[in-house]
């Protein structure tokens, strides 16, 4: 199956798509927000993606201890409430940033947290969708979002193999199987070793989906590894400059640190290249510094070819080195002189 998000085809063989994520990477400046998404066009991404909510449409303003994070994450002892004021992106910006994106070449998309932001990204034409892992478990909200019938890509960081079933029959009962399932570790950052790649195959086989990855690991080693695994999608948190700050600057990336994910990537879907057994000019030239069966005594008509005077040896310009039992034995039909590469003609 092809998935098209804007101008960009997804498919078995399609390049990995790659996704700058905005998120709370700002400052509340549009400006940056702007020159954050020209950054990530040079830096190669395919795409920009925004989160929208605002912190009334995430959470409620209170204070007590339900709504106050203690999960051994980086925001610790904050409330809900006063992260997401601090980390969303202004309504108002949505259609400015939108068509700057398309300005630059460059396909934007969002994560909606509630039914009244698909309304405002359905008004903007999206031309996808993002579930983000902690949203995975909101049916309703995953089956009006893929009732909009187009492609969702859906993070699975916190949920069970039976809530990813979930979601993906919610896309499926409304008739839309644009899906894309993101392995992901919902720590920030993430440990290496809590990346369990080998899970984004598994959901492959499980749903007969495209695969990918949203990356909240330090670094583009996992990035580069999943391509290996099929990873379809590659999606990492973007920064302009770490010294803007916020909520995700410490897991972010950079420009510098985007492209090098971005030509880390590629590098190795070229190095995937295709099942190939083809003897290219260049294969046969190096075909010279094989081992062939060569003389390497002087010998005189009559005598016999033994291990003392014929051995597998570099170039290999004689007999492949599997017929040396059957040259082992037999007599030389000529003098031959050392450095002779074996060959039927000589034997008698």
């Amino acid at each position: 199956m092809s998935i098209n998000i804007g101008d960009f085809n997804i498919d078995r063989k399609s390049p990995t798509f790659i996704i700058a994520e905005l998120s709370a990477n700002h400052g509340h400046d549009i400006n940056i927000a702007k020159r954050t998404i020209k950054a990530a066009k040079e830096a190669g991404a395919d795409a920009i993606k925004l989160q929208t909510y605002t912190a009334d449409t995430i959470t409620i303003d209170c204070n007590n201890d339900y709504f106050r994070i203690k999960s051994g994450t980086i925001w610790d002892g904050r409330t809900l409430y006063d992260l997401y004021k601090e980390a969303y992106t202004p309504w108002e910006w949505h259609e400015e940033l939108m068509d700057y994106a398309k300005e630059l070449g460059l396909i934007c998309f969002s994560s909606p947290f509630d039914k009244t932001a698909v309304d405002l990204l359905e008004s903007l034409n999206v031309p996808a969708y993002k579930i983000a892992s902690f949203e995975i478990t909101d049916v309703p909200l995953i089956e009006y979002v893929a009732s909009k019938k187009k492609p969702i890509i859906i993070s699975t960081g916190i949920a069970t193999l039976s809530e990813i079933d979930d979601a993906v029959q919610a896309c499926r009962r409304v008739g839309n199987d644009q899906i894309i399932l993101l392995k992901c570790t919902s720590a920030y950052p993430a440990k290496i070793e809590d990346a369990n790649l080998r899970t984004m195959q598994n959901l492959k086989e499980t749903f007969n989906v495209e695969v990918g990855l949203s990356d909240h690991t330090l670094g583009v080693t996992v990035p580069v590894v999943s391509v290996a695994l099929g990873a379809k999608v590659i999606e990492k948190h973007f920064i302009l400059d770490k010294s803007i700050g916020g909520p995700d600057a410490s897991f972010s990336l950079d420009k510098h640190e985007f492209k090098q994910l971005v030509d880390s990537v590629r590098d190795a879907e070229k190095a995937l290249g295709r099942i190939d057994y083809e003897l290219t000019v260049k294969k046969i030239k190096s075909r010279e510094f094989s081992r062939s069966l060569f003389v390497v005594k002087d010998i005189k008509a009559g005598d016999i070819f033994t291990e003392e005077n014929v051995k597998s040896i570099r170039p290999g310009d004689g007999l492949k080195p599997k017929y040396i039992q059957s040259v082992l034995g037999k007599k030389a039909k000529q003098d031959i002189s050392k450095g002779t590469p074996v060959s039927w003609a000589i034997i008698g």
